[in-house]
């Protein structure tokens, strides 16, 4: 009899001996379940694991694979299907077609895999940073009930969705930020190189300069001598943030609570957070996910550490028998009486997913309507920003030349 094919996967481990010493390592399994298992039988506390990306192609140099080129390969293959053309003809046409090549060469990987005998949820699977559990899971269940295409359909329109959704959060969460960069490049330039010229000009009038226009020619001074000093403690806040983030699951959490405290941009991170789980909940269950085993992928896909917590105290409910619109309400003010209300009519009715697709169309409307109120309401404050910072320097250096009538 023939050997069953070996599914396991590599992952990567991070947790603690028994003496509270860190360590870390990797193990083959096939999931992370077992792989947990099997380290707490030999002691460790583990506290992370996660698949071990694997190396596209032995590097290249290429382009990298971004989230919106997963998305358009899904929905260019959903179509492929649709229309007829045979899975492994689809791959090659959709491979050929893509702009990217390092995509081209992970769609003819899979269907490297996929000819050699495998299905192709397995052939995902070996691609953890490209392919999610969510987008593995709801292919593999298309496989199995023979709708491959319904399925990849779904997947494709979540894919667009998400990716529109995070698109437009950092659209609105960037362009104070960009900015407030360009401000205060122009502000260090005209400091170092402008303001110094009427210093000199202003040095020989042989009267006392108006407060304003002293105030900046100290900051000038002070920013000639030390902006090396400048540039590198910025550099060092910017990176020790980004490492804290990083290496840091509670500083991470800290950073992701604080968003939804955020004047205006909470509210929006938090209609986001919402949607994505109603779009996440809703594509799970039509693809026939049990509830209990889809709220790992949907508290993934948050995007936010409440909504996550959230989302697995809800699991933990479901799990002993309540139904999913009490656990949502026993959550306190998480979730909008809205977003119950329609889970409760969905679970009565059995068209649960219908309402959260519902539900997750409503919250996606909310956030184009707050980036655009966003969009609105940045634009008159940064000009009045600009006005302050640039309108300014230019004042204080022309009060000077305004009181030479003084001195002459």
């Amino acid at each position: 009899m023939a050997d069953k094919k070996d599914t396991s996967v590599m992952f990567v481990w991070e947790g603690k001996d028994k003496t509270g010493k860190k360590v870390k390592g990797e193990r083959s399994g096939k999931s992370d379940t077992i792989v947990k298992a099997m380290l707490r039988r030999e002691g460790i506390i583990v506290t992370k694991v996660k698949k071990k990306p694997k190396a596209l192609f032995g590097g290249g140099g290429g382009k990298p694979i971004t989230a919106s080129d997963i998305a358009l390969f899904a929905r260019q293959l959903t179509t492929m299907m649709e229309s007829g053309v045979p899975l492994l003809q689809s791959f090659d046409i959709v491979g050929q077609g893509h702009e990217n090549p390092t995509m081209q060469k992970l769609i003819m990987a899979l269907k490297a895999d996929i000819e050699a005998g495998g299905t192709l949820a397995d052939a995902l699977r070996k691609y953890p940073d490209q392919f999610d559990t969510l987008f593995c899971n709801l292919v593999e269940a298309g496989e199995q009930a023979g709708i491959l295409e319904s399925l990849l359909n779904k997947v494709a329109t979540y894919k667009e969705k998400s990716e529109a959704i995070k698109k437009k959060i950092k659209g609105a969460l960037s362009y104070p930020v960009s900015i407030l960069v360009v401000a205060s490049g122009v502000s260090a330039i005209l400091l170092i190189f402008v303001v110094p010229v009427f210093a000199d000009l202003f040095s020989g009038f042989g009267a006392d300069l108006p407060a304003l226009t002293a105030m900046v020619v100290y900051l000038s001074d002070q920013l000639k001598l030390y902006w090396l000093h400048v540039l590198v403690v910025i550099f060092a806040i910017k990176t020790a943030y980004q490492q804290a983030n990083k290496r840091s699951k509670k500083f991470n959490e800290a950073m992701q609570r604080l968003s939804l405290k955020l004047p205006v941009f909470g509210e929006l991170i938090r209609l986001s957070s919402i949607a994505r789980f109603a779009r996440t909940m809703s594509t799970m269950f039509a693809a026939g996910t049990p509830m209990v085993e889809a709220m790992d992928s949907v508290a993934g896909a948050t995007g936010n550490i409440v909504y996550y917590d959230a989302v697995m105290k809800m699991k933990g409910d479901i799990s002993t028998g309540t139904a999913l619109a009490d656990s949502m309400r026993d959550c306190g003010n998480v979730w909008p009486n809205m977003v119950v209300q329609m889970v409760q009519i969905g679970e009565e009715s059995g068209a649960i997913d219908k309402m959260l697709a519902k539900v997750a169309d409503y919250y996606e409307e909310e956030v184009d309507e707050m980036v655009e109120k966003i969009s609105a309401m940045m634009e008159p404050m940064i000009m009045a920003f600009l006005g302050v910072v640039i309108g300014g320097l230019v004042l204080a250096m022309y009060l000077p030349i305004f009181k030479m009538g003084e001195v002459i």
